[in-house]
């Protein structure tokens, strides 16, 4: 029989949901609402003057080539730490999933970097490969490789999306690995029996029941890179070399704490809010028809 609870009080359950809506209002709600009334104002530098200007705004970020450029750079960000995260996570998790001894230090081993403040994960990252004393940078020059991150946009970018893809690794893998362990184990052990290899029983029996966790990971990945990523590019690039690095969050940084550009940098905020919202309508209505719970 199922029990039921009531609230025999009826101010009680709104009481209950106030601190959360009370947080929802004043970091999300607040926010947003001013980046869009500060966006189409212009203020003078000090704050002294401030001009209604509508839609200039906009119109002048639209034609800057610095903000194209970056808008180009945070979508091959995004996508490539996405990529990275979820697949090596996808397949630690496989391997974590069919090891027996050690199994427990095995996956303590790779969720602890999740611990690590994206801040300290970028410094580590900066000095394996910083060009004069890192460890990786000596021995790829041992090899050949003429490597300086500092003036190469390639390699600028490719140390970025290398630190911000290591630490989500550890959140991706838990879900993973809870969603194979809830895999039946009699839908294997038959395809097994039938003679499937292992990557045929992964292929078509594990990962397609794995798609719900696929999908809301891809969702949480985007979102991740377009927004928690601002401490590595900060730690380690500041944007450069030469603007390749320089993704949408840290010009909004950029333009509004350094350059004081108050107005230009709330529309910057607006387009960026505008994007990661119909980025996630486009993943939940087009991408989850393909999901099978």
């Amino acid at each position: 029989m199922e029990k039921r609870v009531v609230f025999n009080n009826r101010i009680l359950p709104y009481l209950l949901v106030t601190p959360q809506i009370i947080i929802t209002l004043v970091f999300f709600i607040w926010p947003a609402f001013m980046a869009l009334y500060q966006s189409v104002l212009q203020q003078d530098p000090f704050g002294l003057k401030t001009v209604f200007v509508g839609l200039q705004n906009f119109k002048y970020i639209f034609t800057d080539p610095i903000y194209l450029n970056s808008i180009r750079v945070t979508m091959i960000f995004s996508l490539s730490v996405a990529a990275i995260a979820m697949s090596t996570a996808l397949l630690l998790a496989v391997m974590a999933d069919r090891a027996i001894r050690g199994a427990t230090t095995y996956k303590t081993f790779i969720i602890w970097p999740y611990a690590v403040a994206p801040v300290a994960a970028a410094v580590i990252w900066y000095f394996l490969f910083n060009p004069t004393v890192g460890m990786i940078s000596f021995f790829l020059k041992a090899v050949g490789v003429d490597w300086n991150f500092t003036l190469k946009g390639g390699q600028a970018m490719f140390l970025v999306v290398i630190a911000a893809a290591w630490r989500e690794i550890s959140y991706n893998f838990l879900f993973f690995l809870a969603g194979l362990q809830t895999i039946p184990r009699s839908f294997i052990e038959a395809a097994a029996i039938d003679g499937a290899s292992p990557a045929k029983r992964f292929w078509t029996i594990a990962f397609p029941l794995l798609s719900p966790t696929v999908f809301f990971l891809l969702v949480m990945n985007m979102v991740y890179a377009f927004f928690d990523t601002f401490g590595v590019i900060h730690a380690i690039t500041e944007g450069g070399p030469y603007e390749a690095t320089n993704i949408m969050v840290f010009k909004i940084y950029h333009d509004s704490f350094e350059s004081l550009d108050l107005g230009g940098s709330a529309a910057q905020s607006v387009v960026l809010m505008i994007i990661v919202i119909s980025l996630t309508v486009i993943q939940f209505r087009y991408i989850e028809r393909k999901v099978h719970y």
